[in-house]
């Protein structure tokens, strides 16, 4: 095994290994490797489904196995780039967020794989939430102690991109339906490293004690200085066959814009997050 720091405040590429014939110390250590790096990229490993998900369950009990990040239907047409639930899925991931944040338990990380990338675009970001919180000035970090943030998908996604009803769409409206939305402090601890760093991104609507306009100005004055520094922002072109793993407790991710009219097909796993140290506060 080859590692490969990016750049970054965060992350490594990891070579010289197979996923699927990984044995248990050396799973260990690329969990070990996860904590220290956040974010793993192993190029060229054309995982099966199947070996994907096998994978991913290494880093816990997962929210959900496997599921098609893709604008390209089950026949290979594409899907409208302008009034396709699905494609307005996609469009949302463009922004800055946490996945799971407005479950009643945040997500502890993802596993993430390329089948079919466009000739360009569509690659993957993440930025480092730790680094993004160390360096905030510290009038901030006393203006945001203590306060939290309702997370809403129906609010992110459905308001915003004109979601169909669920009932005569495509689109399973997972997350939409939640209440009460869960409420998360903007500034936690890593339960296993014991960092501090952002919560945010696009589901944050209501900050209890301000107003909406408010609470959606700060979170977006917090994301803008988190993706200031070249030194914590990093974005992946994709190549099919790579295969990543990220830690969604200290990084936001986007996806980023392509021609919608290529096609673009990835499979994500997602790893359930404690149920006591993601749980929202209003969940506990």
């Amino acid at each position: 095994m080859r590692i490969e720091p990016l750049n970054k405040t965060f992350g490594a590429k990891i070579y010289e290994l197979s996923i699927p014939l990984l044995e248990a110390e050396e799973l260990k250590a690329i969990y070990d490797l996860w904590l220290q790096y956040c974010l793993l990229i192993f190029p060229n490993q054309n995982l099966t489904n199947e070996e994907q998900i096998k994978f991913a369950k290494n880093f816990g009990n997962l929210e959900f196995d496997l599921s098609p990040i893709s604008n390209v239907r089950g026949d290979g047409s594409i899907r409208d780039a302008n009034d396709d639930d699905i494609v307005k899925s996609l469009r949302g991931n463009m922004e800055w967020h946490h996945d799971s944040t407005y479950m009643p338990i945040q997500a502890k990380g993802a596993v993430f794989t390329a089948h079919l990338v466009p000739s360009s675009g569509g690659e993957t970001g993440w930025v480092d939430m730790r680094s993004a919180y160390n360096d905030l000035s510290p009038s901030m970090k006393e203006k945001i102690s203590g306060l939290s943030a309702y997370h809403s998908y129906e609010w992110s996604q459905k308001e915003r991109f004109g979601h169909k009803d669920p009932k005569v769409s495509e689109f399973n409206s997972y997350g939409f339906d939640i209440d009460p939305k869960p409420l998360r402090p903007l500034v936690k601890t890593h339960a296993e490293t014991g960092e501090k760093c952002l919560t945010i991104g696009r589901h944050i609507n209501k900050i209890p004690g301000m107003s909406d306009i408010e609470a959606q100005m700060l979170a977006r004055e917090l994301e803008e200085f988190a993706c200031s520094s070249e030194e914590r922002v990093f974005h992946h072109k994709w190549t099919e066959g790579d295969a990543v793993i990220w830690d969604n407790r200290c990084l936001m991710h986007q996806a980023c814009m392509w021609d919608l009219s290529e096609g673009r097909i990835m499979y994500h796993s997602r790893i359930e997050g404690d149920p006591i140290e993601e749980a929202a506060s209003n969940y506990l």
